[in-house]
């Protein structure tokens, strides 16, 4: 009985330790040093199922295309309306903050909300394809149990709607 108490005490204390780290920003991790558009390409996918691109398909051998592949977003109309909409949904999005925008790109950080895990998320509008782009991807960890894929979608949903 006593060995129990030991291992329950012992998984108290790390979970509590774990939830400090994460609230003192350890967990947070630091964004690439090579985000943005490059010859009209975003970053690739991430090696780990942990991230989602529109442009997975531009790396046929990458071994997570199958998992990053997410369609892009796409627009009609004025691009440079398109992606001031897009922004304005990611003001109100919560967790998120806008790093970066520009006339063709959009770079915010989304943050989980109790151990503060970051994710990168990156728009870029593909204005002659009536496209935009995008790739999100936690900078930690080997599994992002689906909430890159989840909050793309939710912003396709709205960006859709609106």
């Amino acid at each position: 009985m006593k060995v129990i108490g030991l291992i329950v005490l012992l998984l108290v204390a790390a979970s509590a330790f774990v939830v400090i780290a994460g609230q003192a920003g350890m967990l947070s991790g630091k964004p690439p040093g090579d985000l943005g558009v490059h010859s009209g390409r975003l970053l690739p996918p991430k090696d780990t199922p942990n991230s989602v691109s529109s442009q997975s398909d531009l790396y046929p051998d990458h071994p997570q295309r199958p998992y990053a592949s997410i369609a892009p977003l796409p627009f009609q109309g004025n691009p440079e309306a398109a992606l001031q909409k897009l922004g304005q949904i990611l003001k109100t999005t919560a967790r998120t903050e806008i790093i970066l925008q520009q006339p063709d790109y959009i770079y915010a950080q989304c943050t989980t909300p109790l151990l503060k895990f970051t994710d990168d998320v990156e728009f870029w509008l593909d204005r002659s394809a009536g496209l935009i782009h995008v790739r999100s991807a936690s900078r930690l960890g080997r599994s992002d149990f689906g909430v890159n894929r989840a909050r793309i979608e939710k912003i396709r949903a709205q960006f859709l709607t609106n």
